[in-house]
């Protein structure tokens, strides 16, 4: 009788230690299925920024230049890689002085390599000057290239 009481005691122990096992490892999955969501939202980044006058229906900047004239659009291709539900990709375009000519935001739901175009273009001209175009992922820095209208507007 004393032997058949310890036996059960035991089969109740053992049931119990192999449920907390079972629910603690429930939790560590979930842990790492969270870390794997945050390591995806950080997995984009911007590999390039390429300024021209075209861009191809990839997006891409087919040719590039660092000089333009007052009439011309002026086309910034974003070039991102990685994964994420969403990303936010903004531009600033400056004058030499810093005076902003333009900004624009495009959020994107980025998926492995993927370019993203922004431009800027003004109907009496750009003034001539040195300029610049700044971009940013998801509110920080990722790049920044400079660019000069020559002639008269």
């Amino acid at each position: 009788m004393q032997l058949r009481r310890v036996s059960s005691f035991l089969l109740v122990a053992g049931l119990i230690a192999a449920l907390a096992l079972t629910s603690c490892g429930g939790s560590r999955t979930e842990e790492r299925t969270d870390a794997t969501q945050a390591s995806s939202d950080a997995g984009v980044t911007v590999s390039q920024v390429e300024i021209g006058k075209n861009v191809d229906a990839d997006m891409r900047v087919t040719e590039q230049s660092r000089s333009f004239g007052p009439g011309e659009t002026i086309y910034a291709a974003v070039i991102t890689n990685g994964v994420a539900p969403t990303a936010e990709i903004r531009t600033r375009w400056t004058f030499e002085d810093g005076q902003v000519v333009d900004e624009n935001t495009q959020t994107i739901t980025p998926n492995g390599n993927a370019s993203t175009e922004f431009h800027i273009s003004k109907p009496d001209g750009l003034p001539p000057g040195k300029y610049k175009v700044e971009v940013f992922l998801n509110g920080t820095p990722a790049g920044t290239e400079e660019f000069e209208v020559k002639g008269n507007r």
